[in-house]
């Protein structure tokens, strides 16, 4: 049975309800630490390793749901131990995952992250994805998103990324949108076609918010500095027709194009050990902070704060902080 859910936050004694879904993958993380990122060919010897839950789309629901949201995720894992022990941690952080199938034939996303303790880029990873079981979310997924949307009686904010089928994330997001909800997406990873893959999922994006290096994959160009930076953002906005346009830029802060506004902020100061979930945590953040109706300049430097708190911890959710830890940095 679907189960229709609802938040009630109170923000500065005003009540807003508010529904935040996460359409998108479930991936178990085998995560080394090594001195630096590899070079092709090059062969390290890494120090810690460890296994964590992540995918986008889990990441970015335990973002939400760590920082006081109600938060649904609709996706899919194997029948196996990998998939077992994603569903419990999500359960455990409070997201609702009546919408992920059990998939008894194929194997549980995983996901292989380098993290490198020195070298340049401390704290910068690289990444290899196995699709596995993300590969296979389609109709029944999105079936059951439409169901839960049209049962849910609050305001709905659905955060999407490409880490599942293109056709299922255009099809979640369409069905979001004619039910009235805010889509927010991670474009993570790029297609290796760039923004001309996805021509038919713009229509139905509200927000966009690729990291630097996503950015310019999807405009085939790269810049330097953040006023390079925000003119790439409102081109790329003319480019895709959507309204708000987001570029994070790392240790860099952020840049904003939301029509005729324009935003480029400076990042908190942090001790950074392991970036791999901190765009998981700006999108829950955002997702968060608009879904309270906090205005745009606060909504940003809040999702900055989320953001950047990610990056003090290792691993994916067990780094994503909660709404305490972001209210303190906000506080200074």
């Amino acid at each position: 049975m679907l189960i229709a859910f609802f938040a009630l936050v109170i923000l500065t004694g005003t009540s807003i309800i508010m529904g935040i879904y996460s359409f998108g993958s479930l991936n178990l993380d085998l995560v080394i630490q090594a001195p630096h990122l590899p070079q092709p060919g090059e062969t390290l010897m890494g120090s810690q390793f460890q296994t964590l839950s992540g995918g986008k789309g889990a990441n970015q629901a335990v973002a939400a749901a760590r920082l006081g949201a109600t938060t649904r995720l609709v996706g899919r894992v194997g029948s196996d131990d990998f998939g077992r022990q994603l569903l419990e941690s999500l359960q455990g952080a409070g997201v609702d995952v009546a919408g992920v199938t059990v998939d008894d034939q194929m194997h549980t996303g995983l996901a292989l992250i380098t993290v490198a303790t020195g070298g340049a880029t401390p704290g910068e990873n690289q990444i290899v994805l196995a699709a596995g079981s993300n590969g296979r979310v389609g109709q029944g997924e999105v079936d059951y998103l439409a169901h839960a949307l049209g049962s849910d009686p609050g305001a709905h904010w659905l955060l999407v990324q490409l880490e599942v089928p293109l056709g299922s994330v255009v099809a979640a997001a369409t069905v979001a949108k004619g039910r009235g909800a805010t889509v927010i997406l991670d474009p993570a990873p790029v297609p290796v076609a760039g923004g001309a893959a996805l021509e038919s999922l713009w229509p139905w994006v509200d927000i966009l918010t690729p990291n630097e290096g996503e950015a310019q994959g999807l405009l085939g160009r790269s810049w330097q500095g953040p006023q390079e930076a925000l003119a790439a953002a409102q081109a790329l906005g003319d480019r895709t027709g959507i309204g708000t346009i987001i570029i994070t830029r790392g240790s860099q802060g952020i840049v904003c194009v939301r029509g005729s506004q324009t935003w480029i902020l400076d990042p908190f100061p942090v001790q950074t050990v392991d970036t791999t979930a901190a765009g998981d945590a700006f999108n829950g953040g955002l997702a968060v902070a608009l879904g309270e109706g906090q205005p745009w300049d606060e909504a940003l430097r809040w999702a900055m704060a989320a953001g950047a708190l990610a990056t003090t911890q290792r691993g994916a959710q067990d780094a994503l902080p909660d709404r305490s830890a972001v209210e303190r940095l906000l506080r200074g």
